[in-house]
This record gives C-alpha cells, sequence and structure tokens, in this order.
C-alpha cells in the first residue's frame, strides 16, 4: 500500500457521487422475477449452487480518525471525521456480491464497498494541523472523505456436504482511502487532499449452514494485518447473514456486516495515521443457479 499522499492548497473540491446504479437493481429484479429452478419442485442445496449474485443495502454507522503529520516532521491533530470534520456517522449504502463455483470444493467471489461522506463544521479550540495547511478557529471547514473497496477471494471447501460447507479463504481487496479538507472564504482559501491506495491481501473463512429447503445462514471473516518498510496496516471484514428462499432460486436476505481498517505511516515526509470502523445491518435479494 502507498503511503498517504501528496498535498494540494489549490483545486476543486470535487463530489463523486456514491449511490446504487439503477440498471443493476433492475436487472436483479428481472432475475428474480424470471428465475426457475433447474427441476420443477426441486429445493436444491444452497452449497451446490453454480452462481449467485446479491444486491441490497446496508445502513452503516461510521467512526474515523486521521492524522497527516507535516512534510517537515510537524505532527498533525488528531482528527474525529464525524466530530472536526463533520462527516455523518450514518449512511444507506448498496451491497454487491457475487460467487462463482469453479468445482465442487472451489469458488471464486467478488464484493465491492463504497463509502462516500461529506460535512462541515466551523472550527473550535484549537488549531488543526492536517498535512502541510492549518484551519484556525472560525474557519468553516468543508471535508470529504471517499473509502472503495473491490475484493477477489479464492474459497477452498475443506467440508462440503448438502447441510454444511466451510471454506479457507484466500483475497486480495484494492482499497482507496481519499480525504479532502477545505476552506474556501474571502480571505482565507485552503485545500488539502490526502490519498492512500493499494492492495491488500486477506485470508479467512467461509460458511454456510443450510438449516432447511427454505432457510440458510452464511458467515464470512477475513483479516490480515502486514509491517513493509515503514507502513504497518489491517484490514477485517465480518458478515453474518440469514436467508429466505421464496423460489428455489431466488432468496431474501438480512444480515450484519462490519469493516475495520487501519494505516499507519511512519515515512518521514508522509506520516500519518488512518483508523476507520463501521458497522450494520443489510437486507439483499440474492439470485442462484
Amino acid at each position: 500500500m502507498t503511503g498517504i499522499g501528496d498535498a494540494s492548497t489549490v483545486g476543486a473540491f470535487g463530489e463523486r457521487k456514491s449511490s446504487m446504479s439503477l440498471a443493476a437493481v433492475m436487472a436483479v429484479v428481472s432475475l428474480a422475477c424470471m428465475a426457475e429452478p433447474s427441476q420443477a419442485g426441486d429445493y436444491f442445496s444452497p452449497t451446490d449452487d453454480h452462481v449467485s449474485v446479491s444486491l441490497g443495502a446496508m445502513f452503516l454507522s461510521s467512526n474515523t480518525r486521521v492524522r497527516a503529520d507535516s512534510s517537515e516532521g510537524v505532527a498533525g491533530t488528531d482528527i474525529s471525521g464525524e466530530d472536526q470534520f463533520g462527516l455523518p456517522r450514518a449512511r444507506i449504502e448498496p451491497k454487491f456480491e457475487a460467487t462463482v463455483r469453479v468445482d465442487t470444493r472451489q469458488r471464486l467471489s467478488f464484493d465491492y464497498f463504497t463509502l462516500d461522506r461529506s460535512g462541515s463544521k466551523v472550527v473550535t479550540g484549537n488549531d488543526i494541523v492536517f498535512r502541510n495547511v492549518v484551519f484556525i478557529p472560525g474557519d468553516p471547514l468543508q471535508a470529504k472523505l471517499s473509502l472503495r473497496t473491490l475484493g477477489i477471494t479464492y474459497e477452498y471447501s475443506f467440508w462440503h456436504s448438502e447441510t454444511l460447507e466451510l471454506a479457507a479463504t484466500l483475497g486480495l481487496h484494492s482499497t482507496d482511502i481519499s480525504t479532502t479538507a477545505k476552506v474556501d472564504t474571502a480571505t482565507r482559501h485552503i485545500i488539502q487532499d490526502e490519498d492512500q491506495a493499494g492492495p491488500i491481501p486477506t485470508v479467512g473463512i467461509n460458511s454456510t449452514w443450510v438449516a432447511s429447503k427454505r432457510f440458510y445462514f452464511n458467515a464470512r471473516a477475513q483479516y490480515l494485518t502486514a509491517h513493509i518498510q515503514n507502513i504497518s496496516g489491517s484490514l477485517g471484514i465480518y458478515e453474518l447473514n440469514a436467508l429466505y428462499r421464496l423460489r428455489p432460486n431466488v432468496s431474501f436476505g438480512v444480515g450484519y456486516s462490519a469493516i475495520r481498517a487501519h494505516l499507519d505511516s511512519g515515512q518521514s515526509s508522509q506520516a500519518g495515521e488512518f483508523t476507520f470502523n463501521t458497522s450494520g445491518p443489510e437486507l439483499f435479494v440474492r439470485v442462484a443457479f
């Protein structure tokens, strides 16, 4: 993973939108309406699905802490993204997952997570040192933080039956974190951008338990911590879902997800720390064949 990125004191305050694609929603709804079982009247075990696609929404509550030291070695302020940057704690974000079974014991899964937040806050109390700029009390601070991760995971089922599947997983998550803070008044024009991106490997376990022909449960956990030169980081992804099969190929699910991310850079010119925790319930529809 690269270190915390370069700063800029000029430029536009770009606004990237994060929303669920209407076309994707309509595609999944259409599949749900048209899907038919491979054999009429049969409810095959979810542990035998060849392809599954899930689309829904997550209701997340987040906590973010950022520190960006100056390039001259001045310690940055330990900032709460929600309290000092005015970022909203609660957000509704889209959920997307897809899994392809290569053979009985091997699968590939794909997931995408995005969280874009923006807020505003008048600086109070002490000065805020954020990389190479200083925000002073009274500044009308505007901020934006974006987190995106695209994951590809290989799964090998060391236990596979009609009612239970347990798989060891090895994943690679391409993660991008960007932060922008700015003040734009008649007398002060300051903008500071931070960006960090790179692939993060994870190991974990994925399980499916079939309680009956209509009810089944999924749980997965992926985690890894690493230290490379002057940069250390960790990523944890956790999920627990309960699903009801309305039709043999169509299930509706409720669950709970959590993501934990941490990055600590000790590079002399790009030192800083980023900690991010988000979790919450989710609702989704899954189509499988």
